[in-house]
C-alpha cells in the first residue's frame, strides 16, 4: 500500500467533501441522508475554526487539518488479551465494551447488564424499531452547529446507543474502549454516543481511546446524555492516548428536574485534545458536576471549553479543573456559566487552578459568568503558579527526594478534583498515571 507520506497533502476540508458520497453509499441505512448532507453543507460553508475565532484563539488546528486521512478504516486487527488487560483498570466487577477500528467486538467485551437497550450506533441506525428514537433524540442537544458537530453529523457511524429504563440501576460501571490498530494510513473516526437515562435510573460510564499504531488517528466524537427526573448519570473520560492521537470531544448533557449528572475529564495523553462540554439544565433542583485533571508535558496541548446553561431556578453547578504542565506543553481553559433571568436561587461554582513545572509550559485561562438573575450565588476564579517552595523544603528536610516531594504536593493539589469519584480502580489508575507522568515510583 502507498504510504500516506508519499501522497500529496490535501486540506482536510477538501478530503471531507470529496469522500462524503462514497461514505453515504457505504451505509446500509439511508434515512439520515438529508440530515447528513445538510450538515456537510453547513461545514463546507463555515470550514474549520482558526485562531481568528474567539473559541479557538489559543488552539491552532493546522497540525490536524494539514494531513491526509483514510475515511474507511480497515476492520482487521490482532488485538491480544494481554494488550486489553493492560488497558483495564483491574475492574473485575466492571462490564466493558470494546470497539476496534470502529466495529463493536462482542468477543472482546463483557456485558452482563440486563433490562437495558444497548446497541452499537451503526447497528441501531440499521434497526427500524430505533428509528423513532433517533428522530426524537439525534442532534437535539448539539445545537451549536460547530464545525466539528456538523462534521460528526455528516459522517457518524461508530459508537454506541444505551437506554436505561425507568428505575433501573446499573450497579457495575461500564468501561467503553475505542481502539485503533493495523491502520497503515492516518485514520479519521467520527464516533457518536447516545445515552438516555430514564426517570429514577442510574448508570456510570468510563470512556477511553487508544491508538496502537505509529500513524495518526483523528477522532471527532459527539456524546449526548439525557438525564430524566430523579436519574443519575456519571461519565468519566480517561484520556491517555499516545503522541500520534488527536481527539476533539464534544459532550452535551441535558438534565430534567431533580437529576444529577457528572462529567469528569482526566487528560494525560494525546498530542492535541480539545474537550467541548455543554450542560443544559431543563428543570428545577438539578445538580451538575464537572471535574478535570490535566497532566501533560513535551509539546502536548489540552483545551477545555465548558458551558453550563442555568435555565430554571433552584439548581447547582460545580466546575473544578486542575492543570499540571511540564516541558513545552500548553493548557487552555475557558469556562462559561449562563444564568437565565428566571433561574433564581442558582448556585454556580467554577474554579481553575494550574501549576507550571517548566519555563516553556503555558496556560491560557478564562472563566466567565453571564448572570441575568438577581438572587444567585455564583463564583469563579483561576490561579497560575508554581509549587510552594516552603512546602517542598519541608518535605525534603524529612528525607524525601525532590521528585517524590514534588509528586506528593502535586497529588494533594489535584486530589480534590477526584473527590466525587466512587470507582476506586479509577482513582487508583489516576494516581498511578500522576506518578508515571512525574517519573517517580511512589505509592499513594
Amino acid at each position: 500500500m502507498v504510504q500516506t507520506t508519499d501522497i500529496p497533502v490535501m486540506a482536510l476540508k477538501e478530503q471531507i467533501i470529496q469522500n462524503h458520497n462514497e461514505f453515504l453509499e457505504s451505509l446500509r441505512h439511508r434515512f439520515l441522508d438529508e440530515d447528513r448532507k445538510a450538515a456537510l453543507q453547513r461545514f463546507e460553508k463555515a470550514g474549520f475554526p482558526t485562531k481568528k475565532d474567539e473559541e479557538y484563539k489559543y488552539t491552532n488546528l493546522k497540525e490536524i487539518t494539514e494531513k491526509n486521512y483514510n475515511f474507511f478504516p480497515k476492520e482487521s486487527h490482532n488485538i491480544t488479551k494481554e494488550q486489553l488487560d493492560q488497558l483495564h483498570l483491574g475492574e473485575e466487577n466492571f462490564d466493558w465494551i470494546t470497539f476496534v477500528n470502529g466495529k463493536l467486538h462482542k468477543e472482546l467485551s463483557k456485558v452482563s447488564i440486563e433490562n437495558v437497550e444497548f446497541l452499537s450506533f451503526n447497528y441501531a441506525l440499521n434497526d427500524e424499531k430505533h428509528r423513532d428514537v433517533f428522530e426524537k433524540y439525534f442532534n437535539t442537544i448539539a445545537e451549536d452547529q460547530s464545525a466539528f458537530t456538523n462534521l460528526n453529523q455528516a459522517y457518524c457511524k461508530y459508537g454506541f446507543f444505551l437506554k436505561v429504563p425507568k428505575n433501573v440501576v446499573i450497579e457495575k460501571p461500564i468501561h467503553v474502549f475505542y481502539i485503533s490498530q493495523n491502520q497503515e494510513e492516518n485514520t479519521f473516526y467520527n464516533t457518536r454516543n447516545l445515552l438516555i437515562v430514564e426517570e429514577g435510573a442510574k448508570v456510570e460510564i468510563i470512556e477511553s481511546h487508544h491508538n496502537f499504531d505509529s500513524t495518526y488517528v483523528l477522532t471527532n466524537s459527539v456524546t449526548e446524555i439525557f438525564t430524566y427526573p430523579n436519574a443519575k448519570a456519571d461519565w468519566h473520560k480517561l484520556q491517555n492516548d499516545n503522541d500520534t492521537s488527536y481527539l476533539i470531544d464534544n459532550t452535551f448533557a441535558k438534565q430534567e428536574k431533580d437529576s444529577l449528572t457528572t462529567v469528569n475529564t482526566f487528560s494525560f495523553g494525546g498530542k492535541l485534545v480539545r474537550n467541548n462540554l455543554d450542560f443544559i439544565q431543563n428543570g428545577s433542583n438539578i445538580n451538575s458536576f464537572m471535574n478535570g485533571i490535566t497532566i501533560i508535558g513535551k509539546d502536548q496541548l489540552v483545551d477545555h471549553h465548558t458551558a453550563v446553561h442555568h435555565n430554571q431556578p433552584n439548581c447547582e453547578s460545580y466546575q473544578n479543573y486542575k492543570g499540571i504542565f511540564d516541558g513545552k506543553s500548553h493548557g487552555v481553559f475557558n469556562g462559561k456559566v449562563f444564568v437565565d433571568k428566571i433561574a433564581q436561587k442558582t448556585n454556580a461554582y467554577q474554579q481553575n487552578n494550574n501549576v507550571l513545572l517548566s519555563e516553556g509550559a503555558t496556560i491560557d485561562t478564562k472563566p466567565q459568568l453571564e448572570i441575568f438573575a438577581d438572587d444567585v450565588k455564583c463564583s469563579h476564579g483561576c490561579t497560575v503558579g508554581q509549587l510552594n517552595e516552603d512546602a517542598l523544603f519541608y518535605l525534603r528536610a524529612r528525607g524525601i527526594s525532590k521528585k517524590e516531594a514534588q509528586a506528593l504536593l502535586l497529588y494533594a493539589f489535584a486530589n480534590d478534583a477526584m473527590q466525587n469519584i466512587d470507582i476506586e480502580p479509577l482513582k487508583e489508575k489516576i494516581s498511578k498515571l500522576l506518578a508515571e507522568k512525574l517519573q517517580v515510583d511512589i505509592e499513594f
